[in-house]
C-alpha cells in the first residue's frame, strides 16, 4: 500500500522562480473532470486486461499533451513526500521505485516538474488532461501500459487527500502529479498539486 511510504503532503514541489506578471500560467483542470465515481461503477465499462507482473518503467506518452519523456526511480525526500526529478531536465519524468510498477496490480505514481527557470516543463500542460484521454508507459520488458483517465483533480498542498490519491487498489491504477493550484508570487511556490487518475484499459 503505497500510502503507508508517504506523509500527508502532495508533491515536494520545488520553485524555480520562471513565473513572471507576463508569463501564462499552466492549465488547470476544470470541475467536469473531477472524481464523481470510480470507474468500475461507471456505466457500461468493461473489465480491463489482466495485471502484468512487475517490469520497471522506461518512457511515459501523453498523446494529447504531446509528452513524450523518459522515467527515472523516485524516492521520497526528507519531509518523506514524493520528490521530484532534478530540474535541468525539462523533459524528464519519474516513478516512485518503492511503489507497484504501471500495468502491476495496485497504485502506480509518476511525477514531474509543470516549469523550470527556463520554462514549461514535461508536465506543464498535465491539467488539460480530459476524462478518456489515455496516458501510455513504456516498460523493460517490452509491452506499454495503456491507462485510460477518469478524473483530473486539483488539491491545496494543506489539505492534500492521501488515501483518495495513493491508496492501494484491487487494478492497475496510475496517479501522474506535477505542481499546480495556483501560483503565489508573494512566497515564490505552488499552492498544491494536479493529479491525473487512470486504469489501465489495454496492452500495447
Amino acid at each position: 500500500m503505497v500510502a503507508l511510504f508517504l506523509a500527508a503532503a502532495g508533491l515536494a514541489c520545488l520553485v524555480w522562480g520562471w513565473h513572471s506578471p507576463r508569463s501564462t500560467p499552466p492549465p488547470q483542470p476544470s470541475r467536469a473532470e473531477t472524481l464523481t465515481r470510480q470507474p468500475d461503477t461507471e456505466a457500461g465499462s468493461r473489465p480491463g486486461p489482466a495485471p502484468l507482473p512487475e517490469s520497471e518503467p522506461v518512457r511515459v506518452r501523453i498523446p494529447r499533451t504531446g509528452v513524450d519523456a523518459p522515467l527515472m526511480r523516485l524516492g521520497l525526500d526528507r519531509d518523506r513526500r514524493l520528490d521530484v526529478p532534478p530540474p535541468d531536465d525539462r523533459n524528464l519524468a519519474g516513478w516512485y521505485r518503492d511503489g507497484v510498477t504501471p500495468g502491476d496490480t495496485g497504485t502506480a505514481l509518476i511525477t514531474g516538474h509543470v516549469d523550470t527557470k527556463t520554462g514549461p516543463a514535461v508536465f506543464y500542460s498535465l491539467g488539460a488532461l480530459k476524462k478518456g484521454d489515455t496516458i501510455r508507459v513504456v516498460r523493460k520488458d517490452g509491452r506499454t501500459a495503456v491507462f485510460t483517465v477518469y478524473a483530473v483533480e486539483v488539491f491545496s498542498g494543506a489539505h492534500f487527500p492521501d488515501a483518495k490519491v495513493y491508496g492501494a487498489s484491487a487494478h492497475p491504477e496510475l496517479r501522474v502529479l506535477t505542481c499546480g493550484g495556483g501560483y503565489d508570487r508573494t512566497h515564490h511556490e505552488y499552492l498544491g498539486n494536479v493529479v491525473v487518475f487512470a486504469r489501465m484499459s489495454a496492452i500495447a
